[in-house]
């Protein structure tokens, strides 16, 4: 004779407090990795008279389209406008920092117009960088 239960019994996990402590460790883990220094070696550098500061280079995009429409970091700015803007950045950069002119034109463009804006790049000291297409062999 089989013997049965008035309340059957069945097991349950409760997860309601995983959450919480789920939350916990990935907390206590974004915590402690920005805390971590990577492992690097520390070095005495030795001093000389004659060695030369570290130029920190920055770049600025120029771009002219075959209807000569010019932009600056993706903002149109007119012709006339182009000097004032590169000597605005001209006039911001840190101390031993170098500005690089990056400058995309397209190919229907007149040489003049390309020879144009090295110039302006050259009234002002920066050096011009003419992006090209590599050819397809």
């Amino acid at each position: 004779m089989k013997i049965q239960r008035r309340k059957p019994r069945s097991a349950k996990v409760y997860t309601e407090s995983l959450n919480d402590i789920m939350f916990f460790l990935l907390l206590f883990f974004l915590i402690i990795s920005t805390m971590v220094t990577p492992a690097t070696i520390s070095v005495l550098l030795p001093k000389s008279k004659t060695s030369d500061d570290t130029v920190i280079k920055k770049s600025i995009m120029l771009t002219v389209t075959a209807d000569k429409t010019y932009a600056i970091e993706g903002k149109p700015v007119p012709y006339e406008g182009i000097e004032g803007a590169l000597a605005a950045y001209d006039a911001n950069k840190a101390e031993g920092e170098e500005i690089i002119v990056k400058l995309q034109a397209d190919r229907m463009l007149n040489l003049q117009d390309v020879v144009d804006l090295i110039d302006i790049g050259n009234k002002l000291h920066m050096k011009m960088v003419l992006f090209t297409e590599k050819e397809k062999s």
